[in-house]
Parts: C-alpha cells; structure tokens; sequence
C-alpha cells in the first residue's frame, strides 16, 4: 500500500532540509523563528509570538525553525519545545509540543503536545512551568 504525503507535509519536508543546510551554512536561526512567526497571521501568530516571548523570559533555549515552525532547542541543539500553527495542515487548533528530551516525564502516562486555541494568563503561567520543567 503506497501512502502519498500531502502538500504540507511535501512543504514540512523541503523545509526541514532547507534548515538543516542553513545551520550548517551558520544562519541566523533566531531571525528564520522570527521571519515563520511574521508569516503567520491571525490566532496562530498572536500564539506562536506568546510562546516565543515567554520560551525568551524563562529559558536559556535558542529559537530556530523546525520544519518550517518555530522550535527551540538546547545548547545541543535538540528540539525542546516547538509550535505548529493551525493554518499549516488545515487543523482546528495550533499545537505546542515536547520533543523526548524535554524532561516532562511524570509517572507511566505525561502529555507531549497540547492543543492551543487561546492562552490565558493561567494558561501561560502553566506553560511557563512546563517549559521550566522541560530545561531541567
């Protein structure tokens, strides 16, 4: 059975090597996290921009792009934490998900990505808590 990746992912894909050449060519990773978040419009950009502010006030984690999203990585360069805009696969709502090397294991059961339509000052607080967690 053969499976046809969808013109996003296509997209997802070609932007995912474009950054890999990038890094090596010494980009300026913070600038492409900002120029994805620009490109953004609406809900998925007022939310992307939050997590990018609050990733800046309460981590030492480095912006970058990650297929084509804004992602943030470790001084080892491994994704922590990344945002996926609704707008980008058609889907009802944004995403911000952990990668593994987030340290958010909790007991036999943890979430690694949340849905996201809005983000309350609570909401906020408790991403703040959860990015906290995940760069220990």
């Amino acid at each position: 059975m053969t499976t046809a990746f969808s013109k996003e992912e296509k997209a997802a894909m070609r932007a995912a090597a474009a950054e890999a050449k990038a890094a090596k060519l010494g980009a300026d990773l913070q600038a492409a996290c900002e120029a994805a978040i620009a490109d953004m419009s609406g809900t998925d950009q007022e939310l992307a921009q939050t997590l990018h502010d609050l990733v800046k006030e309460h981590t030492s984690l480095s912006a970058k792009t990650w297929y084509g999203m804004p992602a943030y990585a470790n001084a080892d360069g491994k994704v922590i934490v990344f945002f996926q805009s609704s707008a980008k696969f058609k889907v009802r709502y944004a995403t911000i998900g952990f990668q593994p090397d987030a340290s958010l294991d909790e007991g036999n059961l943890w979430p690694t990505s949340f849905a996201v339509t809005k983000l309350s000052k609570a909401d906020q607080s408790h991403l703040v808590e959860l990015l906290k967690k995940a760069t220990n």
